[in-house]
């Protein structure tokens, strides 16, 4: 569903399991057909293409505002836009949101985002003042996307396509990596940085990240994230 339709769809609970579904037109029901091999269609109000906006909610992070164009922010508050449509995070998961608020912590310096999907982090390293920020991830995709919101936002990201797990990784003092728990279990011994904010996984993922120290961990809504030291 997320390579079918990466700006959005709906998931319901019912008695029977989970159903998903997607606004979109005949040639989106012929999609569905051929990944699904199945599925159930009905006419919706004129106005479906506009619906999944509803489910896009600004948050607020301590001063950062992360949220979609047409929304507004508080005074005050830090803004940064993201556009849902190009997808790959727009701040709403947990595991963002608790990236966020390690960073936060951290001074600004050169900052690295490992996996940098829509670019969200690296656009709010920039905004905290770090400087330079480089956005790294392996989606061709991605790094447009990355490119597209800096300049929304009026921040300068360097943006690369990299494989993080096999290509060389630039030095930095505080590196960010959202990602599987697998990816960086690999990563740790890759990097060269004083800091690593990681996230991506459960509470119930070892919070080690050899050869870091770990500092400490913060949860939300059943996600993690670490903050470790260079040794």
């Amino acid at each position: 569903m997320l390579e079918l339709f990466p700006q959005g769809f709906e998931e319901i609970d019912r008695p029977d399991g989970v159903e998903l579904v997607a606004y979109t037109d005949a040639g989106g029901e012929e999609r569905l057909w051929h990944a699904f091999g199945g599925v159930r269609g009905k006419d919706v109000a004129a106005d479906w293409r506009d619906r999944w906006k509803r489910f896009h909610r600004p948050v607020c992070i301590g001063p950062i505002w992360i949220g979609p164009p047409w929304d507004e922010p508080p005074p005050g508050a830090t803004a940064i836009v993201i556009d849902p449509g190009r997808a790959f995070g727009t701040g709403a998961h947990p595991t963002t949101q608790l990236c966020v608020e390690l960073l936060l912590e951290l001074d600004p310096s050169r900052a690295l985002d490992l996996g940098c999907g829509s670019g969200v982090l690296a656009i709010v390293a920039a905004k905290r003042g770090f400087e330079p920020v480089i956005a790294l991830d392996s989606d061709e995709s991605a790094i447009r996307a990355t490119k597209a919101n800096a300049a929304a936002n009026g921040v300068v990201i360097d943006a690369r396509r990299v494989d993080v797990l096999e290509d060389e990784l630039p030095e930095a003092d505080v590196a960010i990596a959202n990602i599987t728990h697998g990816m960086l279990a690999g990563l740790g011994p890759r990097l060269r940085c004083k800091f690593l904010v990681s996230s991506g996984y459960l509470p119930t993922d070892p919070p080690e990240c050899p050869p870091f120290r770990h500092l400490r961990r913060i949860t939300r809504d059943g996600w993690a994230a670490d903050l470790h030291e260079a040794r």
